[in-house]
């Protein structure tokens, strides 16, 4: 057998020491959510539901006594790893080596220790534990991107700048009008992971196949004490509602509907990091660029955007993972297949964990975008002449004019002024050929006043306004004991 990996290299060998780490964990997740997922929080898990089990039981009128409890919840958080590994080698079964290996440290107890249970009785209820948690730290980073995106929204509300359709510039919007649609995609996912939260259910307390037969035998047949440890047990571990039917396991529809919520999220960040994107490479804004930062090891002048090309690429991760409990959801045979276990335990962590990279990165950059107003500036100034040709025209047909000959003017000034742009290279002259055509019968500054690119942004303020005061601010308010959160970047 080879105890140890040697690398040939250069200058001779070396012993490898390590195996391959998820960047997942060393790179983008928070050490907050990568300990939810950690073997440390699935077997004190573990024992916090012996115990809560041993408890009900109890005081349903089952043999077990204060001792054995007391012992339980006395050894509950020193769990003696290097025991259930041991055992585990003999066994092959990591819950029946974690039984034996609590019983170890609580002999009086020994006997009682998941009585009556099946090991989806710690696995899927400590699954839908760390989910739930899991799902509270997402939420509470969404809100805070809405809350730093709003305050954005709101700064650049009147701020005029080229609307895109098709990536073709279009009518104007303003920049804090823009930041308000990535923010209701948000929104809605917000309103997505309540419902999934607060619909969530425990399986609880169900034996091998679902139908409790275990528990009907320990309590001699009593139906109503059967049903009533479920709803104990449920309560005591936090949850409101249990399933009322499961085979062995909870039905993995829930794990397919929760993925879909963090793809959802993952989506919303992906819109938001290629917007952002685009408008880097326009030099309209951008992400934070650090002042020690290199964008690039062979062009030293580049302000890559890193950041939100990282939020793109955990986000596919995302959206393609989704996949996986959906696959597992609809083939599952009968009252349960195993062909879940080693899936789920890959694919539910990651996506968790590379969406709290998301949005790690996502808090970051929204907290710190960077705008350009002389650039956005520029830019409608390009395109704006076009767009003011119509109310030119309606201005001079007021003043006589007929409004075929003006169309007909104005489509031949553009022709002539886009040529200049895209074949001359030069600045757009337009408005200039507009006020030294005396067809139109209007001075320079009465043109010149119906250029203004306020008046081309119709009610985006006023939208931005009504947006957060009925929409954000009382989500904002309900939850401002959460606001604040600064993302740290580690890479």
């Amino acid at each position: 057998m080879i105890k140890t990996i040697i690398l040939y290299t250069y200058g001779g060998i070396f012993k490898m020491r390590d195996t391959y780490t998820t960047p997942l964990n060393t790179r983008y997740a928070s050490k907050e959510m990568s300990y939810l997922f950690s073997d440390e929080k699935k077997f004190k898990t573990w024992r916090k539901l012996w115990v809560a089990l041993a408890e009900c039981e109890k005081e349903l009128g089952l043999n077990i006594t204060s001792e054995q409890i007391d012992e339980l919840k006395a050894n509950m958080e020193n769990i003696n790893y290097e025991d259930a590994k041991k055992r585990e080698k003999e066994v092959r079964h990591d819950v029946m080596s974690h039984v034996y290996a609590y019983g170890l440290q609580c002999p009086k107890a020994k006997g009682i220790i998941h009585l009556g249970a099946t090991s989806c009785y710690v696995g899927d209820n400590t699954d839908l534990i760390i989910m739930r948690e899991a799902l509270h730290i997402i939420k509470r980073k969404v809100i805070n991107v809405i809350s730093y995106l709003t305050k954005f929204s709101l700064k650049y509300k009147d701020m005029p700048t080229l609307g895109f359709t098709h990536l073709q510039p279009a009518q104007l919007t303003t920049v804090g009008k823009r930041a308000t649609l990535w923010i209701q995609d948000l929104y809605l996912d917000i309103e997505n992971i309540d419902f999934v939260i607060q619909n969530m259910r425990f399986r609880g307390v169900k034996g091998t196949t679902g139908t409790q037969a275990s528990f009907m035998e320990l309590f001699n047949g009593d139906e109503e004490k059967v049903k009533k440890l479920d709803k104990m047990v449920t309560k005591k571990m936090g949850f409101e509602k249990e399933f009322m039917v499961t085979g062995q396991t909870y039905t993995r529809k829930l794990d397919s509907i929760i993925l879909n919520t963090l793809s959802e999220i993952a989506q919303s960040a992906y819109k938001f990091s290629n917007d952002l994107r685009i408008l880097q490479n326009m030099k309209e804004m951008e992400e934070p660029f650090e002042k020690n930062q290199i964008g690039s090891s062979a062009m030293a002048y580049k302000r890559n955007p890193m950041r939100c090309e990282r939020i793109g690429s955990l986000a596919r991760y995302i959206i393609v993972t989704a996949l996986n409990p959906a696959i597992t959801a609809s083939t599952q045979w009968f009252e349960r297949t195993l062909d879940d276990s080693a899936n789920k335990r890959i694919s539910i962590p990651e996506a968790f964990l590379a969406l709290d990279g998301v949005l790690n990165l996502y808090m970051n950059v929204s907290e710190n975008m960077v705008v350009y107003p002389k650039v956005i500036e520029s830019h409608v100034a390009s395109e704006l002449p076009f767009m003011a040709t119509e109310n030119i025209i309606m201005e001079a047909v007021k003043k006589g004019g007929d409004r075929q000959e003006l169309h007909e003017r104005i489509r031949v000034h553009s022709m002539e002024a886009a040529k200049m742009v895209k074949v001359e290279g030069k600045k757009n002259d337009l408005l200039e050929r507009i006020i030294g055509d005396p067809f139109f019968k209007m001075s320079e500054e009465e043109i010149l006043s119906l250029v203004d690119s306020k008046k081309f942004i119709g009610r985006a303020p006023g939208q931005v306004v009504d947006f957060i005061q009925q929409q954000i601010k009382p989500l904002l308010d309900k939850n401002k004991d959460i606001l604040g959160e600064e993302a740290e970047i580690d890479v």
